[in-house]
């Protein structure tokens, strides 16, 4: 038997949340479909919880343009639903002075993205911030944030609800064709399998994303990029921290380096680094330990020994895996594929929770649904 729905959003992570979202709101009859038994069980739940600023993306990239509107969004959306947040604000900081050219490249780069509030200090002033620090100077961003994460994917997915769409969890999606003036039937497995037959599929997959679209009969194999695995594993700090901002290094390739990061009750963590992996796996090796270490304290000396703990790790599904220069969003849809009404999300990573509310509403504007 085969149900029959206006829209499949596959995927319930903070971006499919976000699509499902603006989809139920414009009217579509609307399922959301988690593979797992809860939402944001993977790289949602699994960062920094940081709100980017947008400072380091590509000017005129996707990155670029859905982070700086999609903090606006997400600053918003949390004050109007109750949201704990802090704009905290984060320290750049060049550990000795052939890095300060970096920062000074960093503030030209984040003011063709539209940020202009960063301000270069020197090593004086950032000591004055934040005594602990070492470094020659430090750029700041007031606008970067943290976020209660999970908080905002509740509010989502209750946004979701009050307007008629519905979550099917334990759902994954093992198969599905195009079908010629039908729209795109979608096998679904679980405990309860059936076929769903949709006339809009979002895929929203995460780092299954390109399995589902090569699960489709009907996508061109071509259209679907390659990608790899970049392993994120972060470490708890034992002792109290003492700073008050988010402290990052000058960005490495793959990522933005070993950072200071603070959760809602001022706990810090440390991560993540870069490892290259084939398949997913969340375990976090203690011996990684050591080279965290080495870094952290080129800008913070007096890290104690023996204060890191191995806490999680996350996965980044990474578009461009070894190049210094990262990849951008793919948000791909008919025009791309050749596939109506189906829009495939690939190499949706960081910045992705502070872009979520702007990826959706990117997402509608490709979906003739938008013109209802």
């Amino acid at each position: 038997m085969t149900e029959h729905t206006e829209c499949v959003v596959i995927g319930a992570g903070v971006v499919g949340l976000a699509v499902g979202r603006a989809c139920a709101r414009a009217g579509l009859e609307t399922i959301v479909v988690e593979a797992a038994e809860a939402i944001g069980t993977a790289t949602s739940s699994r960062n920094s919880e940081v709100i980017h600023a947008g400072i380091y993306y590509q000017p005129g990239s996707l990155k670029a343009r859905l982070c700086v509107q999609g903090r606006e969004l997400l600053y918003a959306y949390c004050d109007q639903h109750e949201i704990a947040y802090q704009r905290c604000g984060k320290l750049i900081v060049a550990t000795d002075k052939a890095q300060v050219g970096a920062l000074r490249q960093l503030a030209v780069n984040a003011a063709a993205n539209g940020v202009s509030n960063l301000r270069l200090m020197t090593e004086a002033q950032a000591r004055r911030a934040e005594p602990a620090l070492r470094c020659a100077a430090a750029l700041e961003s007031p606008s970067t944030g943290i976020v209660d994460s999970h908080g905002f994917m509740i509010a989502l997915q209750g946004d979701i609800e009050a307007a008629g769409g519905l979550l099917a969890f334990c759902s994954p999606v093992t198969g599905g064709a195009v079908a010629s003036g039908e729209g795109i039937i979608l096998c679904v497995g679980g405990t309860e399998p059936m076929q769903i037959c949709a006339r809009y599929v979002v895929n929203c997959a995460g780092l299954h994303a390109w399995a589902v679209a090569a699960a489709i009969d009907g996508v061109p194999h071509h259209t679907i990029p390659e990608y790899r695995y970049a392993k994120g594993n972060y470490y708890s700090l034992s002792t109290t921290a003492p700073f008050s901002r988010l402290i990052y290094p000058v960005p490495e390739p793959g990522g933005l380096g070993v950072h200071l990061t603070l959760d809602l009750g001022g706990r810090a963590r440390f991560g993540p680094d870069v490892e290259w992996v084939d398949t997913i796996d969340y375990s976090v090796d203690p011996a990684r330990a050591d080279a965290f270490y080495e870094s952290i304290r080129r800008y913070w000396p007096e890290l104690p020994d023996a204060a890191l703990h191995p806490d999680y790790a996350g996965i980044r599904p990474k578009l461009i895996g070894l190049s210094d220069h990262d990849a951008d969003f793919v948000i791909q849809g008919e025009d791309e594929h050749g596939v109506a009404g189906l829009v495939n999300l690939y190499g949706i990573e960081s910045p992705g929770l502070t872009a979520a509310l702007a990826i959706a509403e990117d997402v509608m504007r490709q979906m003739p649904c938008s013109q209802k």
